[in-house]
């Protein structure tokens, strides 16, 4: 079959691997109908995360059960389901709390002999806890949406759920990549009445005004916290949502969260040093939270959303290509040139 591998940075390449087969019991085999690329595989393409040497890639799917282990009992071949980004029990004391990326005898796509997603098939360990049967056909028009709930949807969620946004908080989206948007579909979904997204790249911001934000701000540094400062009558907002992951959108962050508030971060972060000292948190309160998202415990809870028609996350994805032409989407992605990359193998 064919698979994407990163064998360093800017060098994605397709190629022939060995289909995946069952190992243990408890494994299913699924055809990926749907892949795409993330936000976070960018870090990697820049030389940065955890990987080291060649890499499986892609961690975002929904596809067709082909073939199950003996000790698979709520799957059987041809249901279509979607995986989050973290294969889990669903069962341990950590999955039963909603911390499936602390599952104890989970892990991730692409590391040791679980494959990447970014592919035809895909080996899935613990198949009973991950995935999550579709009741839509495989033309459904809903697939992009769904597939949202493999991660980007589920993390912009993570990150206003962890921000506690309700009707009675405003909020602040720091970033208009397909997570910043999420987080602001999310937050109008929790009830917020001012949502202001703080980005500027036009088309993305159009779009973050149709999913919900108020205001956009296009500046940035101690202009763009000014702005936010002046939108909110000199406070900032109750929830600051940060979705970049670099020091200066964490900082930008804490210059317009109001005192008390919260700054709820998903971005994954390309720093170990922060601010986090007497004047910038301490002193006002600020609460700082959000993490890896735990994608399989909101699954179950935003499908609905998705069905009913109320929401399309799926409309972050601006571009769609072939299996084959994934170096070419990661190349549109760090140009910017594509917001996020569908991958239809």
């Amino acid at each position: 079959m064919l698979a994407t591998f990163m064998y360093g940075p800017g060098d994605v390449r397709v190629e022939e691997t060995a289909d995946p087969k069952i190992l243990q019991p408890t494994d299913a085999i699924v055809k990926i109908v749907l892949s795409c690329i993330c936000g976070s595989d960018l870090h990697a393409y820049h030389g940065g995360g955890i990987r080291s040497g060649v890499s499986a890639m892609g961690h975002e799917f929904l596809g067709l059960v082909e073939e199950t282990g003996a000790n698979v009992q709520t799957l059987k071949k041809g249901d279509l389901v979607v995986a989050p980004f973290v294969w889990a029990d669903n069962t341990c004391d950590f999955c039963r709390e909603g911390l499936h990326t602390s599952c104890r005898h989970g892990g991730v796509w692409g590391a040791g002999d679980v494959g990447g997603a970014q592919a035809e098939a895909v080996r899935v360990p613990l198949a009973d806890g991950t995935l999550v049967k579709l009741p839509v056909g495989v033309d459904s028009e809903l697939l992009p949406d769904l597939l949202t709930l493999s991660d980007v949807f589920c993390t912009g969620y993570h990150a206003a759920f962890k921000g506690r946004v309700c009707e009675d908080t405003t909020v602040t989206v720091i970033g208009d990549g397909a997570v910043g948007l999420s987080a602001v579909l999310s937050a109008k979904l929790l009830g917020a009445s001012r949502i202001i997204l703080m980005g500027r790249h036009e088309a993305r911001t159009d779009l973050g005004v149709e999913f919900g934000a108020t205001d956009v701000v296009p500046e940035r540094g101690e202009e763009g916290i000014a702005r936010v400062k002046d939108l909110t009558g000199g406070d900032g907002t109750h929830v600051v949502i940060e979705a970049v992951g670099f020091p200066e959108a964490f900082d930008q962050a804490f210059g317009v969260v109001r005192p008390g508030g919260t700054v709820s971060r998903v971005g994954v972060p390309q720093y170990q040093d922060a601010n986090v000292g007497m004047a910038s948190m301490f002193f006002p309160n600020i609460t700082l939270t959000g993490g890896v998202a735990p994608a399989r415990a909101y699954i179950e809870r935003l499908m609905p959303k998705i069905l009913d028609g109320t929401i399309h996350p799926g409309r972050v994805f601006d571009r769609a290509i072939s299996l084959a032409e994934v170096p070419d989407g990661y190349k549109a992605m760090d140009d910017r040139t594509a917001l996020k990359v569908l991958v239809r193998p």
